[in-house]
């Protein structure tokens, strides 16, 4: 197995990208939404439609916020939207 390089090391001490706290906001017109918010937005959908928590493996957004959707796709089964 290969050697952990120092950045690699040093990443994992001190932290890094990885690690660092993120805030993404998607700005369109007069709205704005945070990505923690539309992923809540999903969750809650989700949960409506009887799929359980731990069901959920692997969730792909697209953001199209010139419809005031958001889509999503939920181990590659489940389809839905939820607004903008």
């Amino acid at each position: 197995m290969a050697r952990k390089s120092s950045v690699e090391r040093a990443n994992e001490i001190i932290g890094g990208f990885a690690t660092a706290q993120k805030n993404v906001v998607i700005q369109f017109g007069d709205k704005e939404r945070r990505t923690n918010d539309l992923l809540n937005c999903i969750k809650e959908d989700l949960l409506s439609k009887g799929v359980a928590d731990s069901d959920i493996e692997k969730v792909d957004v697209y953001v199209k916020p010139e419809e005031h959707k958001v889509f999503y796709v939920v181990n590659e089964k489940i389809n839905g939207s939820v607004e903008f």
